[in-house]
């Protein structure tokens, strides 16, 4: 029992002495200063993973200028940053809110009058029907983050990836009342094409040093080579021997990054 009574009480002086230890060894080190506020303050290049949502206002170049307007697009991927600031990523990009330059376009076949009017199953002007430019974007990518001051884990961001993308003319038909536009024949009409693409992105990206506030901000360009997904198009015939065709894009993106992984490292900062 003596014995027991002594072991508990060494361990109980041991647990007093800790904090104690602890400040000892801390103020033996007078020069190092971890104060975030600080000026001398310097952030250490951390390996990171986070996902987010960006979104992007764009303008179409080649085929896609000839037939759509500008359009905006939102995104999402996973994106791994090494403890060198290198990036590698996974991303999706759905673009929207494009709509046609020319109703009375040969592309939309005779489904359009020579005024750009759509008849319906009775004879009058279909005024139910929409015409919109859909876009997707799959792709893989790198990059290298430049620091330009403290924070190094911000910088210039320089990103490049490549993909499979896809576009499409989306035609509703709210009222059900254009034969056309009934089952498979609307395929014949929406002249969906895909195909090999590349990206690139310049801009800067923010990492708050507590890591609540991370964003990033710049131009994308998208360069795309793609031809008919379908077999027939209506006002083109077989796509068998089809070409591919260059199409392009150039926007601003904004996007919100949240942290979801870092690998915490240890940080020493020196009086001078």
């Amino acid at each position: 029992m003596y014995k027991m009574k002594k072991t508990i009480l060494i361990i109980i002086t041991l647990c007093c002495m800790l904090p104690a230890i602890s400040f000892a060894q801390r103020g033996s080190v007078s020069n190092v200063r971890t104060d975030f506020s600080s000026k001398d303050y310097v952030d250490t290049m951390a390996t990171m993973v986070w996902t987010g949502v960006n979104m992007s206002g764009q303008l179409p170049l080649g085929l896609l200028r000839e037939w759509f307007t500008p359009n905006l697009a939102v995104g999402t991927g996973v994106n791994i940053k090494t403890n060198h600031n290198w990036t590698f990523d996974v991303c999706f990009n759905y673009m929207f809110q494009s709509s046609l330059r020319d109703t009375t376009a040969p592309f939309l076949g005779d489904m359009v009058d020579d005024y750009g009017r759509i008849m319906d199953g009775n004879g009058r002007t279909a005024l139910g029907v929409s015409f919109e430019g859909r876009y997707c974007y799959v792709g893989a990518g790198i990059g290298k983050v430049i620091p330009v001051n403290r924070w190094k884990n911000s910088g210039i961001w320089l990103r490049y990836s490549m993909g499979y993308f896809t576009h499409k003319i989306r035609i509703n038909d709210y009222d059900h009342q254009v034969p056309q536009l009934d089952g498979d024949y609307l395929k014949g009409y929406d002249h969906r094409s895909g195909g090999f693409a590349m990206s690139q992105f310049v801009g800067y990206l923010f990492i708050q040093k507590n890591r609540l506030l991370n964003f990033y901000g710049g131009i994308e360009f998208f360069e795309s080579w793609t031809k008919p997904n379908r077999n027939y198009i209506f006002n083109e015939g077989s796509t068998a021997n089809a070409k591919y065709k260059f199409s392009g894009l150039i926007g601003l993106k904004i996007g919100w990054n949240i942290p979801l992984y870092e690998k915490k490292s240890v940080t020493t900062f020196y009086y001078k």
